[in-house]
């Protein structure tokens, strides 16, 4: 039998040998399937704890070291500056930490305290309990969310660890908070991608990452040890169960079962990210051009740059084309644009146009076997200009460029903002020396009619 009751639980299979399961990362319920029941009961079932299963969260650490790298899931209302989630949008809800046994209960008090509120969710998470994540994920159905994934970071903390402990307890307080929204080095990885899965809208930034593995199973057995055919049995019984739960929950949603599959195919010790192709695929987000706000970071220096996929109708694969925006001096700024490598002899010249500058980048780009690099320099006011408006990529004529392909919108979402911090970093321009001539002490004229008066010798 299974317990209904705190976890470890015991699930008995003759007088005096028990199973004390505690499987990391997955929740089954005693339940046998989500689907056949009203979505209210589902979720009650969803929350009731019963054995674990655990997700590592990343290649390149352990299962234990990824959950202990962040704390319980907590929800925060989150305030920053004018359009800081998207044109429009200044405040969102920051979801993050790992989704431990009671994440689905406190989101939906969380949700019923701010009421009716449509902003944006943005997940930042390493895993943890899936049946938690199926329970988010259908009350984020029941709300008609729109979902990202982000990190957030708080003002509130000042020079202490966005992952400390003081910044932790902050966005546990349930007070409005103010910070930044970042989608660079944001994760939803293990059970996160079947937990934003529930939302409506699902929007997932190009320099985000979603990734997946299988879960694994651990027994700690109290009265004795099983047959190692009766541990075999329990094993595969919990298996099918998780498979249904799962299949359930992705069939009600209308999204690929295939996400699934390929999360069962990576061992447990790894960590598969999903190309975007595939996130496309199995329907976490259909978008076939999704672009990133500017932001900006420092990371050897200042750079403000933003990211563009796009994937034109019929082709497999998306084209993907980085901008990034770094200066010299505050009066002298340098214009990437990045992008796979064209088949071909590629396009023969590359110009960003807006309604208030045209910018020609040099010709022939940097070109290496995985892309092409384009460079433009630019002064102060030919990057606030851009900063003004939407502009446009513009490229010219090549032996394998089709009409479609010419023109790549960029929008400016961000980089006002973006410009403001980089210019903030860069040292001031660079004057020319001008020479210093005292006037003529006894004429009292100054310079240059002094040095125009003295007679040639």
């Amino acid at each position: 039998m299974v317990s209904a009751g705190k976890t470890p639980f015991s699930v008995c299979w003759r007088r005096g040998i028990c199973v004390a399961a505690v499987l990391l990362g997955f929740v089954l319920s005693s339940g046998a399937s989500f689907a056949a029941a009203p979505a209210a009961t589902k979720l009650a079932a969803m929350t009731k704890p019963a054995a674990q299963i655990k997700l590592a969260a990343r290649p390149a650490r352990t299962s234990l070291q990824a959950a202990d790298a962040f704390a319980p899931i907590s929800f925060a209302l989150v305030r920053g500056t004018a359009d800081a989630c998207g044109a429009g949008c200044d405040s969102w809800i920051a979801a993050e930490g790992t989704i431990d046994l009671g994440a689905a209960a406190r989101f939906r008090k969380f949700m019923e305290q701010i009421g009716e509120s449509k902003l944006p969710i943005y997940f930042n998470s390493p895993g943890g309990i899936l049946e938690q994540a199926l329970a988010i994920g259908t009350l984020l159905r029941e709300r008609k969310a729109v979902v990202r994934v982000g990190r957030t970071t708080l003002r509130e903390c000042g020079f202490e660890t966005q992952d400390g402990e003081t910044c932790t307890r902050l966005k546990q307080s349930g007070r409005e908070l103010h910070g930044e929204v970042w989608t660079r080095g944001a994760m939803c990885d293990s059970a996160c991608p079947f937990l934003i899965l529930g939302a409506p809208i699902r929007e997932i930034a190009p320099d985000a990452t979603l990734a997946v593995h299988a879960p694994r199973v651990f027994r700690n057995y109290t009265g004795g040890l099983p047959t190692d055919e009766v541990r075999g049995q329990a094993l595969q019984q919990d298996m099918a169960r998780l498979d249904r739960m799962v299949l359930d929950y992705i069939s009600e949603l209308g999204a690929d079962p295939r996400l699934w599959t390929v999360s069962r195919s990576v061992p447990f010790e790894g960590m598969r990210n999903l190309t975007r192709e595939e996130i496309a695929r199995f329907a976490l987000d259909r978008r076939e051009r999704i672009e990133s706000p500017w932001m900006f970071e420092v990371v050897d220096r200042g750079v403000a740059s933003k990211t563009i996929l796009v994937r034109k109708e019929g082709e497999a694969s998306f084209r993907a084309t980085r901008l990034r925006l770094v200066c010299f001096n505050q009066d002298r700024f340098e214009l990437d644009v990045e992008r796979n490598a064209p088949s071909g002899a590629g396009s023969a010249s590359l110009a960003l146009v807006s309604r208030e500058v045209r910018l020609n980048f040099l010709s022939p780009p940097r070109r290496s076997d995985s892309g092409e690099t384009w460079g433009a320099l630019l002064d102060f006011g030919q990057a606030r200009a851009l900063a003004a408006s939407a502009a446009e990529l513009m490229e010219g004529p090549s032996t394998v460029a089709r009409a479609d392909d010419a023109t790549i919108p960029v929008d400016g979402d961000g980089l006002q903002n973006a410009l403001k911090l980089l210019v903030d970093t860069c040292p001031p321009p660079k004057t020319a020396p001008q020479p210093v001539v005292s006037p003529v002490p006894w004429q009292q004229i100054p310079w240059p009619q002094a040095f125009a008066a003295q007679p040639v010798r």
